[in-house]
């Protein structure tokens, strides 16, 4: 059953057939409007600037046809089934009045109008021809049994079916006239459509063509520098992680790595003298042990934790929380797996705020966030402590910055002295 919808608007290629048929039978006048006053203009201006007389009147003619290119741009959105946005004009530098009125002629897309308003009769025409064509053969085809007794039948007219090689007689004339009629009523929206979207696509090209193409060229230059942004903070975060596990390795497992070398050296001379103080050296060696491979265990989860690559972010997180030394409120929805490297800046982020916690800001309580949003993923830790946090370089968040960065997020810190630290990170997905 068709929905009342269905029933009161007619189907899409109908609506855009009425669009295009609009579009081409308006623009033949218009093409023929602009061409006389473009073209009058030009010339004019042309002939007269030796004697400065046609500078204003060249200007004048540069600032109608920006006014008949605007009212094109509007009439070939819905053509193209989208808006063709508004180009960049070139604003006049002077202030008085004689460098506004003589601005268009120093401004390339003025001249771009001016030269769509002079030759877009060619296609107009073109368009117009067929259109009309179409349509009158289509109806004209298709009603002619409603008028084919109005129309004078003497010997001396060529009728339709002798053309063909049929006999002149009214059944035949009507199959003939019928069948030219389904004809152009069969690739009637074709025809039209085609005809309609090449004078639409002279006109955007002319008109919006070449200010797309700047902004092409500015967006791809704004992405390049992010990219080239993204892969500074990537070697940046790369260098500061690789920085702060070298000084830890050197400040923790290697110096009790030399500690464990000079006791079990001393436990071997300790063993012809006296083997029960060589047994306690040989102890205590064997704890150094234990607890060198502690830490070395805690360095191996900053670099690459287990739990996060077998069981995914909120099990990585849960033991995040669980061995961190304020109480950790936890927020993180088990989700389908994401992206290795979203995951990965996800739990530094994380971890990296749970140590800081820990560490400065004397907090009695701390809160994690994950939440996946439409444009990605949003990790908040907030806490209750001193504040005083900051992005600055030579702040311990600064290499945690990058590493955002790196992956194409944003890092923000809200941390006033006495209120709390409050660290958002948006990951896109």
């Amino acid at each position: 059953m068709p929905t009342v919808e269905g029933m009161t608007n007619p189907p899409r290629h109908l609506r855009q057939l009425g669009i295009d048929t609009q579009y081409v039978l308006l623009g033949f006048p218009l093409g023929i409007i602009t061409i006389v006053l473009c073209l009058t203009g030009f010339a004019v201006g042309v002939g007269t600037a030796i004697i400065w007389v046609g500078l204003p009147l060249l200007a004048g003619a540069l600032a109608m046809s920006r006014g008949f290119a605007h009212l094109e741009r509007l009439r070939i959105g819905p053509v193209l089934r989208r808006q063709i946005p508004h180009p960049h004009y070139r604003s006049a530098r002077s202030k008085g009045w004689v460098g506004k009125l003589f601005s268009p002629i120093a401004d390339g897309q003025s001249w771009l109008d001016m030269v769509h308003g002079i030759f877009r009769f060619i296609p107009s025409t073109i368009a117009f021809c067929f259109v009309f064509t179409w349509w009158f053969g289509a109806l004209s085809g298709l009603t002619y049994p409603l008028y084919d007794w109005a129309v004078p039948h003497t010997p001396d007219n060529m009728e339709l079916p002798e053309l063909l090689g049929f006999a002149d007689n009214a059944a035949t004339r009507i199959t003939c006239y019928l069948i030219v009629g389904a004809f152009f009523a069969v690739t009637l929206v074709p025809v039209v459509r085609g005809a309609a979207l090449v004078e639409a696509l002279f006109a955007r090209g002319l008109l919006s063509g070449v200010d797309e193409l700047r902004r092409q060229v500015v967006e791809a230059n704004a992405a390049r520098d992010v990219a080239q942004e993204q892969k500074a903070a990537a070697v940046s975060a790369e260098a500061t992680a690789l920085r702060k596990l070298e000084r830890d390795i050197h400040d923790g497992p290697q110096q009790r790595l030399v500690r464990l070398a000079m006791d079990l050296g001393r436990a071997e001379q300790q063993f012809a003298s006296d083997p029960e103080l060589a047994r306690v050296t040989v102890a205590e060696a064997l704890a150094q042990t234990r607890e060198t491979l502690d830490e070395l265990r805690a360095l191996s989860r900053g670099i690459a934790p287990p739990i996060l690559v077998d069981r995914g972010l909120q099990a990585a997180l849960t033991a995040l929380a669980g061995r961190c030394t304020v109480p950790v409120d936890l927020d993180a929805p088990v989700y389908e797996r994401l992206d290795p490297a979203v995951e990965s800046t996800a739990y530094f982020v994380v971890a990296e705020a749970l140590t800081n916690v820990a560490k400065h800001s004397h907090a009695s309580e701390v809160q994690v966030s994950v939440q996946r949003i439409a444009t990605g993923l949003l990790v908040t830790v907030s806490d209750d402590g001193v504040g005083g946090a900051s992005l600055a370089k030579g702040h311990g968040l600064a290499g945690l910055e990058d590493r955002v960065k790196a992956a194409g997020g944003v890092l923000a810190v809200d941390s006033a002295e006495g209120e709390g630290t409050c660290l958002t990170a948006a990951l896109p997905l």
